[in-house]
């Protein structure tokens, strides 16, 4: 008897162009073990267009703590986690950033973000893309670097109820993007090998995490940056949005 889900080891079969007095003999079956790809989806400039949003909430939170820091060297930092986002702040700016300061800029952002609200929306194809996926039976989760404060906003514009699916926030993981935390603890959650997944993300710092779990790195433009960027930090093939990307999901994936 054969348990649900194994292999029987062999199966007699006859050779038929054997004599009819050689006794028949059993030969090996052999099956190909086939590989299952799942994805693990950065949020902000990959599932929804959030990231110009998000820079304007920084920049309003800075300006309010008396920070100057011109926008476009905030865009280069949306992202990677918050406590390295201090750290390059901290350079830039040769200011002193205390704890409580730190707490007041997060604070800050949230609520400048929440503001921006009506402005969020899933990016052309996003939930095409995860219907898509659901429906040929691959395993999905997201994994953003944003806290649940400020991902709620994002989860409720796509229509991903994060107590129905896999969805991975910042007050799960010990480090952020670009370490590969983020990533790993998705993948447990799907109960999925990480060398399986296909990460999406539309910054460096997505593909510099996936690299570092081993992970195959898809880039998407949505978010700003662009194809030699996205390849140089590991991107295997970039894409412009969730629709492009639907329309090539054979280029990446392994077929169900």
């Amino acid at each position: 008897m054969t348990i649900a889900g194994q292999c029987p080891p062999w199966t007699p079969i006859v050779d038929n162009r054997l004599t009819p007095n050689t006794p028949a003999i059993p030969l090996r079956r052999t099956y190909i073990m086939r590989i299952e790809t799942s994805f693990l989806f950065d949020l902000d400039g990959t599932l929804v267009d959030s990231v110009y949003q998000h820079v304007l909430a920084w920049k309003e939170a800075l300006d309010e703590e008396g920070i100057k820091l011109s926008v476009w060297r905030i865009h280069r930092k949306i992202g990677m986690s918050g406590g390295l986002f201090m750290n390059q702040l901290l350079r830039e700016t040769h200011g002193d950033i205390s704890a409580d300061r730190v707490d007041r800029l997060r604070r800050l952002h949230a609520e400048a973000y929440k503001r921006l609200r009506a402005q969020v929306c899933p990016l052309p194809g996003a939930r095409e893309l995860l219907a898509a996926l659901t429906d040929g039976g691959t395993r999905w989760a997201i994994a953003t670097s944003g806290r649940m404060e400020t991902a709620a906003v994002n989860l409720e514009a796509l229509g991903v109820d994060p107590a129905k699916a896999v969805v991975v926030t910042r007050d799960d993981v010990k480090y952020a993007k670009p370490d590969p935390d983020l990533f790993i603890a998705a993948a447990e959650r799907l109960g999925v090998p990480i060398e399986n997944t296909v990460v999406v993300g539309d910054s460096i710092w997505d593909m510099l995490a996936a690299r570092r779990c081993r992970s195959l790195g898809v880039g998407l433009m949505a978010g700003g940056y662009g194809i030699d960027e996205l390849e140089r930090a590991g991107a295997l093939r970039v894409y412009e949005d969730p629709a492009d990307l639907l329309l090539h999901l054979d280029e990446v994936a392994a077929r169900p």
